[in-house]
């Protein structure tokens, strides 16, 4: 059990990549926005547990996207930080696809990057509809 296993090298996804219903992704994106949805804590048991959720606006030279931020993942998305989304899925949310990072992936801050945001390729925009092929 003493092997040592070979990491493979991540491939970077860029944001207009992103399709409904995928996961596995790795991302170097630059935080537009952040926005507190929820907080909420309880502090009247033995272990205080707070949770916090946040709606991050991410992007790179490509597009824009939704990225849920979870609590301690909050305090990461400061507007202007470049961070690295790594093993990162995408979540439907009211028809619309939203970027997250559940326990199986990790949040990072990386190095600034020089890119500027396309702005005006915003995916969580953009509103998707399941629909059921009958094959006869």
């Amino acid at each position: 059990m003493a092997e040592s296993k070979t990491l493979r090298k991540p491939i970077f996804t860029k944001v207009d990549q992103l399709r409904p219903g995928t996961s596995g992704h790795t991302l170097t994106v630059k935080v537009v926005s952040t926005k507190m949805v929820l907080q909420k804590g309880r502090a009247d048991g033995p272990q205080v547990r707070r949770m916090r959720i946040a709606e991050c606006l991410v992007g790179d030279e490509t597009g824009m996207i939704i990225f849920t931020a979870r609590n301690e993942q909050v305090d990461l998305m400061n507007e202007g930080t470049t961070v690295t989304l790594r093993n990162a899925k995408i979540d439907m949310f009211k028809g619309s696809m939203r970027l997250a990072v559940d326990k199986w992936g990790r949040v990072e801050v990386a190095e600034p990057v020089s890119f500027t945001v396309k702005e005006d390729n915003n995916l969580s925009l953009i509103e998707y509809e399941l629909v059921n092929v009958v094959e006869e």
